[in-house]
C-alpha cells in the first residue's frame, strides 16, 4: 500500500531531509585524497545525532555504520572501512539516511576526489542528469514508469547503462516504504501518482553493462566487470504544483 502524506508530516520529512542535506555538505567538504571512508562515516554519524536525529542506516537489518560509502566499481552499499583510502582521480557515492521525528529522509550523490577522467565526469553528470529526468515525471496523473524510463532514456542516450537489480523507494515513517521504483522499462505503467506520496528515486549508472553481484559480505553491490558506477538520489513529495526535493538545504 501506498501511503500519502499529511502537510504536517511533509514538513517532518522535510525536517529530516534538510538534515541528510547538510550531512551531504560536510562530507563534501571532507573528500579528498587520503581520507578514509571510515573518517566520513564517524563525521556524518556524529553530525546526525547532533541534530537530535537518528541515523537511518545504522542498525538496519544488520547494517554496521551510519553511510554507504561505495568507491569506484563499488555500485551501493559499500561499508565504510579505516582500510579504504580516497585517491585522487577517484569517484565515491556517499547514501544518507536520517530520522526526524520518526519520518526518514535518504539522499545519495557521487563525488569526484579530485580531478577525475573526462569519461568519468561524464558518468557523473548523466546520473545527476538521469536522476532530475526522473523527477520531472513525478507529476500527479503520471504513472510510476514515467519515472523509470525517463531514468533509462537519459543514461543509455549518453551510452551508459542502468542497474537493474536494485531500485528507488517510496519513503516515509519507514525507510523503504511502497512503492519500488526501477530505474528502467516502458513509461505508462505502474500506479497512477497522487499528490502526497513520498518518493526516493536513485538512478545507479554503470560506464559497462548493468549485470551487478554481491561480496561476500552479503552488502556491497559491485560492478560484474569491474567497470565504474556512481548513484545519485533525492528524496522528493507529489504535490499538485509539481515533485518537491526534500533532501536540499
Amino acid at each position: 500500500m501506498i501511503i500519502l502524506k499529511s502537510a504536517e508530516e511533509l514538513r517532518t520529512m522535510r525536517a529530516a531531509g534538510k538534515v541528510v542535506a547538510q550531512a551531504h555538505a560536510l562530507v563534501g567538504e571532507m573528500i579528498k585524497p587520503g581520507v578514509t571512508t571510515w573518517d566520513l562515516d564517524r563525521a556524518v554519524e556524529d553530525f546526525i545525532l547532533k541534530q537530535n536525529a537518528i541515523p537511518a542506516f545504522k542498525g538496519y537489518q544488520g547494517y554496521p555504520a551510519s553511510i554507504c560509502a561505495s568507491v569506484n566499481e563499488v555500485v551501493v552499499h559499500g561499508i565504510p572501512s579505516k582500510d579504504v583510502i580516497l585517491t585522487e582521480g577517484s569517484i565515491i557515492s556517499v547514501d544518507i539516511g536520517a530520522f526526524v521525528d520518526g519520518f526518514c529522509g535518504d539522499s545519495a550523490w557521487t563525488y569526484p576526489v579530485g580531478e577525475v577522467e573526462p569519461k568519468v565526469q561524464d558518468l557523473l553528470t548523466t546520473t545527476e542528469e538521469a536522476l532530475f529526468e526522473g523527477i520531472e515525471q513525478a507529476r500527479v496523473g503520471n504513472r510510476l514508469s514515467d519515472i523509470s524510463h525517463a531514468v533509462q532514456r537519459h543514461a543509455e542516450e549518453q551510452g551508459f547503462s542502468v542497474v537493474r537489480d536494485f531500485v528507488g523507494h517510496g519513503i516515509g515513517r519507514q525507510m523503504h516504504e511502497a512503492p519500488q521504483i526501477p530505474n528502467f522499462g516502458p513509461p505508462g505503467r505502474g500506479p497512477r501518482l497522487k499528490s502526497g506520496m513520498t518518493l526516493a528515486i536513485e538512478p545507479m549508472v554503470n560506464v559497462g553493462n548493468y549485470h551487478v553481484e554481491v561480496l561476500t559480505d552479503n552488502w556491497t553491490v559491485v560492478t560484474r566487470d569491474k567497470c565504474w558506477s556512481a548513484h545519485f538520489e533525492h528524496t522528493i513529495a507529489i504535490t499538485d504544483e509539481g515533485p518537491v526535493i526534500l533532501t536540499v538545504l
